[in-house]
């Protein structure tokens, strides 16, 4: 992996983790502004404390090197959320504003699962090979 894509990686899993990161506090933690919030939106206070405890453990799986299965269910798991709360924003006719966290989290973690490095990835991809079928069932050149 290039120097360059490594660094892209990184500033992107970075960045989306500390965001998911203070999400998760305020929907864990949240004071009766963002319960208001959350009713506005149609959901209750308690389904809103567990996506912030999902996205704390996403963070985790996203940062601790290994676990390359759990790391692909996180990553799908916040693509899930993000685009969950981005329609979520739009059903109810919210501003942009409102809408423009979920979208940049979205994107940086997008932009984290397509630059993540070899050992980051479920499946390896090669220089001769770009595809993702798995070793055992490639056809030798």
């Amino acid at each position: 992996m290039s120097k360059r894509n490594n660094i892209i990686y990184w500033i992107a899993t970075l960045w989306a983790s500390l965001g998911l990161t203070a999400t998760g506090i305020v929907q864990v933690f949240g004071k009766s502004a963002e319960q208001a919030h959350v009713a506005n939106l149609g959901y209750p206070h308690y389904f809103i404390v567990l996506v912030g405890l999902w996205k704390f453990l996403g963070v985790i799986a996203l940062l601790v090197p290994k676990f390359l299965l759990v790391k692909e269910w996180a990553y799908a798991g916040v693509f899930f959320v993000m685009t969950g709360a981005t329609y979520s924003h739009l059903a109810v006719g919210d501003p942009f504003k409102e809408i423009y966290p979920s979208l940049l989290l979205l994107v940086l973690i997008l932009v984290s699962y397509l630059f993540r490095p070899a050992s980051r990835r479920l499946i390896p991809l090669t220089q001769k090979n770009q595809s993702y079928e798995p070793q055992s069932r490639r056809v030798p050149q």
